[in-house]
């Protein structure tokens, strides 16, 4: 049994609260050393029946370079968009509230008005840069998994972007990096049957870069959780 203490418990607190999307980042690498201890602590990521099923792949230097630019050829030649998963549906009106306010946040950090949709669509075009980070980590599993088993896939996800920001690493997780997965699997040397679910951008933060003054809120503990007993 884990005996609690109040320096543990305030310490994965300020880890929790302090992890946040970074979309500006430095040109410079995260130590192979560093990125060694990130993903040894990720790995021991809890999954049903303990089966594992992440398949991750981790891009440094020129295949960061090479990946993101057939990220920006594809997006600027607006080439069809062919995902492994089913995008979600329409979004009722609490949940596409709360995206909304997510993208004001960030307009407004980057002072770009909620009617400018230059603007906007440039903003969105950064994720194809993968916000200059670099490295890139893409996530994906086999297609015999389902939607209970992409759940193990995200708490991987969520291990990872913690210990990331235990080694002062910064990150971003970017659905639009499932877009071209065809391009992942061949730049990866990937079976077919490997499924990409989402990517990670990560390095050291940029905080010149307006974008990361952005901040967002959850909601209230009572909006989102139950107690009964």
């Amino acid at each position: 049994m884990i005996e609690a203490s109040t320096q543990a418990i305030e310490a994965f607190d300020t880890l929790v609260r302090t992890r946040r999307s970074v979309r500006g980042f430095l040109d410079k690498p995260v130590p192979d050393s560093v990125m060694q201890q990130i993903f040894e602590t990720a790995r021991w990521s809890p999954s049903g029946t303990n089966v594992q099923p992440w398949d991750v792949c981790v891009a440094s230097g020129e295949v960061t370079k090479a990946l993101r630019a057939g990220f920006i050829s594809r997006a600027k030649n607006k080439e069809k968009i062919v995902t492994d998963h089913a995008p979600d549906g329409r979004l009722d009106d609490l949940w596409r509230e709360r995206k909304r306010a997510c993208a004001r946040a960030l307009y407004n950090a980057m002072g770009i008005e909620w009617e400018d949709k230059a603007g906007r669509a440039s903003a969105a075009f950064r994720n194809s840069e993968f916000f200059d980070a670099p490295h890139v980590v893409f996530l994906g599993m086999h297609e015999d998994f389902g939607t209970q088993t992409a759940a193990d896939v995200g708490m991987f996800a969520q291990t990872l972007m913690l210990a990331m920001t235990a080694h002062g690493v910064a990150s971003c997780a970017q659905g639009s990096l499932r877009n071209y997965p065809d391009f992942v699997r061949s730049t990866f040397g990937l079976d077919d049957k490997i499924k990409i679910l989402f990517g990670i951008s990560f390095g050291y933060e940029d905080d010149k870069v307006p974008a990361n003054t952005a901040r967002t809120e959850r909601a209230p503990l009572e909006e989102i959780v139950k107690f009964l007993g």
